[in-house]
């Protein structure tokens, strides 16, 4: 038998019903905050990752997937959606309309990398960028959706965690301070951060290898190294969140793993097991790199199978519920009950009434036997005398009460219960 690839997963019923409750509410949300949804190619051309993600990291350099085609030209699966999105919005002339531009989206992701919690080779990720705006308040209410979002979900054991990068001018200074402090002790660090060291030195701070962490315990930190605009810009977003109640803490070595982020940067852990469930923040060199005109940008990402992980441990009562679907199962006996069921069961649909009608020829017993299976909520039985009277039974499979009515009365009945 031929095996889903490692790191892929089928999305089957009893499961997709969950995923589609989120990614529902993220419509809501997102389209509440004027948001309009974008989609893009799944393949593109490699140096687009190059260039906007980063030569340098692990993205680019291990994890993405990368193929010759028929062409000879380098093509990637996309390994984020910033980029794609970005691309977008500069081929199709979208920076010639009102600012800001406001996209969401959700899409599969592609990574080669080691399989593990909530993270898979194929993965899928809810997003968002917030195009033309540098004011911190953009920052806000991209953070502010973002809680709004994961309330909407009843998502509430996460804690939001923000810094500043600052901007090119300031981070040289920081880096060269970085460097000097990590210099000293670099044959204790872990080789993936002794070949940060020249090319990307921020990343070690990210490092999740318990020497390294230690070994990075005292490192400087860059909020002290940001200019008066980073600070006044930093500050600003504190402030603003303050006056909405949303709560964080400065986490100074959340650097993120992109390198077009600038400025703001946050992400929503978990406070389960400290994992990411949304991160991002701004990118605001980002649209010059790749070829349109200085505009500054923010957005986030979120990790679908992680965002319903936690969904799934925050409400379990509803996910039972979504699960099972409310479903009407009509039996019928005859063949004259049966051409009227057929009509019958057409006449609920366009109602939008879930309802299902035995279409294997089984006998009346074996139809019962499979309302229970499918977990049918009511079954509606239907013979002779239920035509001839214009009266049927609906019983309750869970109670096993049993309710007469008016045939004409069953879609209204079901739809009030």
């Amino acid at each position: 038998m031929i095996q889903k690839l490692k790191g892929t997963r089928d999305l089957i019923p009893g499961e997709i019903e969950i995923w589609q409750y989120i990614e529902s509410k993220a419509k809501e949300v997102f389209e509440n905050y004027g948001f309009a949804e974008i989609r893009t190619p799944v393949i593109e051309a490699t140096e687009l990752f190059q260039r906007g993600v980063g030569e340098a990291t692990d993205v680019v350099q291990k994890e993405m997937y990368v193929f010759e085609d028929k062409a000879g030209r380098s093509i990637a699966l996309r390994p984020e959606g910033t980029a794609g999105v970005i691309r977008a919005f500069i081929e199709n002339g979208m920076s010639s309309l009102p600012s800001p531009t406001k996209l969401y989206y959700e899409m599969t992701m592609y990574r080669y990398e080691n399989v593990q919690k909530g993270r898979q080779r194929e993965f899928h990720q809810i997003g968002t960028e917030l195009i033309g705006s540098g004011s911190y308040m953009a920052d806000i209410e991209v953070i502010s959706m973002i809680s709004k979002f994961l309330n909407e979900l009843n998502i509430n054991n996460v804690n939001l965690e923000i810094n500043s990068i600052g901007c090119k001018t300031c981070r040289a200074d920081y880096i060269k301070a970085l460097k000097d402090y990590i210099r000293p002790n670099l044959d204790k660090y872990c080789d993936t951060c002794k070949s940060r060291f020249d090319k990307n030195p921020m990343r070690i701070l990210d490092c999740k290898e318990e020497q390294c962490k230690k070994l990075n315990e005292n490192a400087p930190q860059i909020i002290d190294y940001l200019c008066d605009e980073c600070k006044e810009h930093f500050e600003n977003v504190k402030s603003g969140l303050k006056d909405l109640n949303i709560d964080f803490t400065i986490n100074s070595k959340i650097v993120r793993g992109l390198d077009y982020y600038t400025k703001t940067v946050f992400e929503f852990v978990s406070a389960d097991d400290g994992l990411t469930v949304v991160g991002g923040g701004r990118y605001d060199d980002l649209i010059e790199e790749l070829g349109g005109p200085k505009t500054p940008a923010i957005g986030f990402g979120a990790g679908e199978e992680r965002l319903v992980s936690v969904f799934e441990k925050s409400n379990p009562d509803l996910v039972e519920k979504l699960r099972k679907t409310p479903k009407v199962f009509v039996a019928y006996i005859g063949k004259e009950a049966e051409k009227f069921t057929t009509k019958f069961v057409e006449e609920l649909r366009s109602q939008n009434i879930n309802v299902s009608k035995d279409i294997m020829e089984r006998g009346l017993k074996a139809q019962f036997k499979y309302a229970d299976k499918i977990g049918a909520k009511y079954t509606i039985t239907i013979g002779d005398d239920e035509i001839k009277n214009n009266r049927v039974s609906i019983k309750e499979m869970a109670s096993g009460n049993v309710k007469e009515i008016e045939i004409d009365e069953v879609a209204e009945f079901l739809k009030n219960n």
